[in-house]
């Protein structure tokens, strides 16, 4: 049971903040998706912070088919804990959530629970 209690419990969305090479902050909504393997970035949010070189490639399983991504560390701040992970860039300009947060994070200590509020809907 003590291992419940040390878990931060998230909702189907949460925002994060984004801890760029500078030390500069940005905070964006992100979508928790615990069908989500990795989690991705937006090519937009690389593109327009400065975020570190590119350290690898990835094979990706989607919606949309197969696809190989770019890969990037990144200092992120989640529910008041800060750490880096790596998170493929991906082409999500046409989708809601410019981050998606999946499995590789969730594993660090999270819960989901899908009945707290979505901080979209209040928004």
């Amino acid at each position: 049971m003590d291992e419940l209690e040390d878990k931060i419990i998230l909702g189907l969305d949460e925002y994060i903040t984004i801890i760029d090479k500078s030390g500069n902050e940005k905070r964006f909504l992100a979508r928790i998706d615990s069908g989500a393997e990795s989690s991705s970035i937006d090519e937009s949010i690389y593109d327009d912070l400065f975020l570190g070189p590119v350290v690898g490639t990835k094979l990706v399983k989607s919606a949309s088919g197969k696809k190989r991504r770019k890969v990037v560390r990144i200092k992120i701040k989640l529910k008041g804990k800060e750490f880096k992970e790596k998170f493929t860039i991906a082409d999500r300009k046409d989708l809601t959530y410019k981050v998606l947060i999946g499995h590789d994070i969730l594993t660090k200590g999270f819960m989901i629970d899908p009945s707290i509020e979505r901080i979209r809907e209040r928004v």
